[in-house]
């Protein structure tokens, strides 16, 4: 009897010291988890948001007005002008 009684108590003590282990080990993963967490917070929160995109018609009259400014000056014939005006209101 004193042999199982031995192997019945280091059973328990194993047991016991998993279990413990096992909630040691997830409570660091939880702390380090959460100081990854607020460090990418932190450096996120530092960055510049980037500038906000100009609209595509704003973007499309300011190419027209320049064309325009071009033909008007001579540097654009005609013809060169409606084919870059058709470019331009195509999207391209």
């Amino acid at each position: 009897m004193p042999l199982i009684r031995g192997v019945a108590r280091t059973a328990v003590v194993a047991g016991t010291a998993t279990a413990v282990s096992n909630r040691v080990s997830r409570r660091q993963a939880n702390r380090w988890a959460e100081q990854d967490q607020a460090q990418y917070d932190q450096q996120y929160q530092q960055q510049a948001p980037p500038p906000p995109a100009a609209a595509p018609e704003d973007d499309k009259f300011e190419k027209l007005k320049q064309l325009g400014e071009l033909k008007a000056s001579g540097v654009l014939t005609e013809a060169e002008f409606e084919a870059q005006k058709a470019l331009i209101l195509a999207g391209g």
